[in-house]
């Protein structure tokens, strides 16, 4: 396979999977408005540390109010993580791949850009932001279903695949760290309603809240933290995300998987190693916050192992402004 083409189908993915992280913890965050007092509620910062992009916002909008959070995370052509940017690139490199890809995704690809290209015209945040925002994320698992039933699990899929998993991955341990380290400071907050419900939000930020309800009966950070790091059931935790992504590398490259044949390989399951051995205690006793950062950074090491094995160049993004990155506090 042309190292474009793969770049294109794992960018296609992550582009995608991104649009639906930041459509999910957007509407999260419009509904937990409803149930909290304002002075907690009417928190929208967090949600562009999520991103990677609050430098970026910062001199750009200044004040975090709504309207210009809301602004920046969906229409903002500028944003290269807004959700138009994500799917307008997402739409280009699927346009780049056509002969690879199914007629299929293509055209859900297609529908998915101009959904939000209409949305941006008419301002549709203004007529029903929670339906536009389930609008988003329907569109994503529609494109995936799509793709899990037309596309050969071949060396392609297994690009895409890996392009998406490493994205939720990332997406996962930063709504778990904009909580645990941003969101509520006051210590006096704690375990109180107020920090259950937030606890809550977060899970459903990752859809999780009905598996973890399965899982544990009571919501307790150290419990949240370690279904979303170290569950391998629940498919949006980090060690299953990091599980599922390590198969498909090896897939590509035929090597087993107590080996390694090239760098990606190599960080991917040294890391995973250590999340098969880590426990949620020794983790939060040394600090969830330095481990959540440490995490992030691993996997933006790992994409760019991924680019410089597989990828001989890197296409330009949707609008031509540049070489396609992670755009977010990229390593």
């Amino acid at each position: 396979m042309l190292s474009r083409v793969a770049n294109s189908i794992y960018w296609m993915s992550r582009y995608m999977e991104r649009a639906e992280n930041v459509a999910r913890f957007i509407n999260v965050n419009l509904n937990l408005i409803l149930d909290l007092p304002q002075e907690f509620s009417e928190q929208w910062s967090p949600l562009v540390n999520i991103t990677g992009d609050l430098e970026q916002f910062s001199e750009r909008y200044g004040e975090a109010t709504r309207e210009n959070v809301l602004h920046f995370l969906t229409f903002d052509r500028e944003n290269p993580n807004s959700i138009l940017s994500c799917v307008r690139n997402a739409r280009e490199n699927a346009r780049s791949v056509r002969e690879i890809i199914s007629s299929e995704m293509w055209e859900q690809a297609n529908r998915s850009y101009l959904l939000v290209k209409d949305a941006a015209a008419r301002n549709a945040l203004a007529e029903n932001a929670h339906d536009f925002y389930t609008a988003v994320k329907m569109a994503s698992h529609l494109f995936d279903g799509i793709t899990e039933a037309t596309m050969s699990h071949g060396e392609a899929w297994h690009f895409l695949q890996t392009g998406e998993l490493l994205e939720r991955a990332d997406k996962t341990s930063r709504i778990l760290d904009v909580k645990y380290f941003i969101l509520l400071p006051d210590s006096q907050a704690v375990g109180t309603t107020i920090d259950n419900i937030q606890w809550a939000a977060l899970l459903k930020s990752a859809s999780a809240l009905e598996m973890y309800r399965k899982h544990s009966k009571q919501i307790t950070p150290s419990k949240v933290a370690d279904f979303l790091i170290l569950n391998r059931d629940f498919p949006r935790s980090v060690h299953s995300c990091l599980d599922r992504a390590a198969v498909s590398l090896h897939a590509i490259t035929g090597s087993p998987m107590d080996a390694f044949s090239n760098q990606a390989e190599r960080r991917l399951g040294r890391l995973l190693a250590e999340l098969n051995y880590a426990h949620i205690d020794e983790i939060i006793s040394e600090g969830l916050h330095e481990f959540l950062d440490e995490l992030q950074t691993r996997l933006n090491g790992i994409d760019d192992a991924v680019s410089r094995t597989f990828f001989a160049l890197r296409p330009l993004t949707g609008n031509g402004s540049g070489l396609q990155s992670q755009s977010q506090s990229q390593v």
